[in-house]
């Protein structure tokens, strides 16, 4: 469960170009749910998946994951929560584009050490799960869109971690991909792990199970009834 209490975020504080991200956010998302979290361009929604990510602090309130204050981590065991835990999808995939699509999804289990026969094992179970197993062999830069996004939920989802959070994952794909992307993300969901998706896509958004809307970085609704 990911549990967020009176959270704020401001971005250079005490300067003139101060930025206050988020103010006084309080959350619940439930394990297996998927959410989508909406709200205009500056609303704070990345600034929040960050956070929940672990890759970026916050200044006052807490977070809770899986019972733990993550704002009490030290930046070791920060990274063992972020390998373990946390798969993160990007708009702009970051994959590496002159490595193979397998070499892109391993990366994970690298970090974790794992031996190299389990982490063939595991990049295949996880290709198989994002559709694309025949594509293992093949150079990142040879991939379609789609076939891009695909690789990388394969390497979110491949240290089979229970948290997969998604930043604007469909934002530089077509409708049609965008769409069969969304019931990727919905197959992972509904095998038990925790979705958490950034979008401006309200189409999309409605297929989750519930929006969590955010204006000018404060939660106005927790079940997508607030208009943005």
């Amino acid at each position: 469960m990911l549990e967020v209490q009176n959270l704020s975020k401001t971005y250079n504080p005490g300067k003139k170009n101060a930025l206050a991200a988020l103010h006084d956010v309080s959350l619940t998302i439930a394990d297996g749910e998927m959410v989508a979290v909406t709200g205009t361009s500056g609303a704070g929604k990345s600034t929040l998946l960050h956070i929940l990510g672990g890759v970026l602090s916050f200044d006052t309130g807490s977070y809770h994951l899986d019972g733990e204050e993550v704002g009490n981590l030290s930046e070791k065991k920060l990274a063992v929560l972020r390998n373990r835990k946390v798969g993160t999808v990007f708009q702009s995939f970051l994959l590496l584009p002159d490595n193979t699509v397998r070499e892109n999804v391993e990366i994970p289990l690298l970090f974790a050490r794992v031996p190299k026969k389990k982490r063939r094992a595991l990049c295949q179970k996880a290709l198989e799960q994002a559709g694309i197993p025949e594509l293992s062999d093949r150079s990142v830069s040879a991939l379609s869109g789609g076939q891009k996004q695909r690789a990388a939920i394969a390497r979110a989802i491949v240290n089979q971690a229970q948290y997969i959070l998604a930043d604007e994952p469909t934002g530089a794909l077509d409708s049609k991909t965008a769409a069969s992307i969304f019931d990727l993300f919905r197959q992972i969901a509904d095998s038990g792990r925790t979705v958490v998706i950034v979008t401006h896509d309200l189409q999309l958004a409605a297929r989750c199970d519930r929006q969590i809307v955010l204006k000018d970085g404060a939660v106005v609704s927790t079940d997508g009834s607030e208009s943005i």
